[in-house]
């Protein structure tokens, strides 16, 4: 993607697998919100190819958008109507693609549920708080009991209980209705405990790809195990952390005391990914044309 002489994406190349949750790591500006909105067909790419369901997003017609739900990173229409009102009207645009292929709509007040709404149902969209409007967001992407869902910082607003609430619910989603997942976020706790695999963006690129323990082991990322050793403290950097402590302990035995080890977090890893040689990282800030 290029916007005149600047590359917002170089090359971003992966693929989903049915049934996977994906999640794009990356700092501001990275261009998570713009691969985002073309594989949705909402940006149109400068170059390159895109396959969803075998179709160009580009090109693709009303039976492809069928099976697809977008939570949008911020939605302000239909202030006046309730989320019960809302949910039920946008429901009904997908009845007429309800067949073997596809189950159809979710219920609305099994939707309302899921998302923590059912106690605001009936309450004008413009009185809620932003938490809950995120949710209302959430909702309106799964209502049509999408295939393949993508969800842009969904999170960011949320209390701890709603967002517990929420990745039951992502997790739900993925194991009982096999939806496909594709999530940008900067919650690495989220992207840990949702994501199948893990891709890191910077400056436009994938950086990596991979499991959060995948990526700790491709970039050498080592334990700190510290232990003590009578009135002596010490500290071992190690990438076979198992087998180093097997090794101590061996040798010494009960002379080794306050053992402990910090394994790499996912924390660790990406900030390793991001700052490494070549990377500039002196942009402040999504770009106005990442639409963040």
């Amino acid at each position: 993607m290029r916007y005149d002489d600047l590359d917002v994406l170089r090359d971003v190349t992966f693929h989903v697998n049915r049934g996977e949750v994906i999640c794009l790591l990356g700092p501001n500006g990275a261009g998570k919100t713009t691969t985002i909105e073309v594989l949705e067909g909402f940006r149109m790419r400068s170059a390159g190819h895109v396959r969803l369901f075998g179709l160009d997003p580009a090109h693709a017609g009303e039976d492809w958008r069928a099976r697809i739900g977008v939570a949008l990173q911020s939605w302000r229409d239909h202030a006046r109507w309730t989320p019960r009102r809302l949910l039920a009207h946008l429901g009904a645009f997908y009845l007429p693609y309800q067949g073997p292929g596809h189950p159809g709509p979710f219920e609305t007040e099994e939707l309302l549920a899921a998302v923590g709404l059912d106690d605001l149902a009936d309450q004008r969209i413009w009185t809620l708080s932003g938490g809950q409007r995120r949710r209302l967001d959430v909702a309106i992407g799964l209502v049509g009991r999408p295939e393949l869902l993508f969800l842009d910082e969904p999170t960011g607003p949320f209390d701890p209980q709603a967002r517990r609430a929420f990745h039951e619910l992502i997790e739900r989603l993925a194991a009982e209705e096999g939806t496909t997942i594709v999530l940008t976020t900067h919650d690495l706790y989220e992207a840990e405990r949702l994501a199948d695999r893990i891709l890191v963006l910077a400056e436009g690129r994938i950086v990596a790809d991979g499991t959060a323990e995948e990526l700790a082991r491709k970039l050498g990322t080592a334990a700190t195990i510290r232990w003590r050793q009578g009135s002596r403290a010490h500290v071992q950097h190690s990438e076979s952390a198992t087998a180093f402590v097997r090794a101590l302990l061996a040798e010494h035995g009960e002379a080794v005391t306050d053992l402990t080890i910090h394994r790499p977090s996912l924390e660790d890893t990406y900030l390793a990914l991001i700052h490494q040689p070549g990377l500039d990282h002196d942009t402040a800030g999504d770009s106005s044309k990442d639409a963040s």
